[in-house]
């Protein structure tokens, strides 16, 4: 990925979030997650890199205790786990 391109790509905290609210705020989640991976061409360690900024309380704990559990994934293999949580 291009220097010019990596410094468009936006940071973290304007990324989509899991607010816990709503039957489908996963969804919504990865859909936002998905078209930033590909308008800006984000290879999977970079966005499974952000992911720990994207939980919050409850959802953080259950990320932290995955990542712990299974090390560094794929962000195919996150989707899973977020889609089945």
């Amino acid at each position: 990925m291009g220097q010019a391109l990596m410094k468009e790509v936006p940071k973290p905290k304007e990324w989509p979030y899991f607010s816990g609210e709503g039957e489908y705020d996963h969804k919504e989640v990865i859909r936002g997650i998905e078209i930033i991976k590909e308008d800006f061409e984000l290879p999977d360690r970079l966005v499974t890199e952000i992911l720990n900024t994207l939980f919050t309380r409850s959802d953080h704990r259950w990320y932290i205790k995955l990542r712990q559990e299974h090390g560094h994934q794929s962000w195919t293999w996150w989707k899973t786990q977020i889609m089945n949580k």
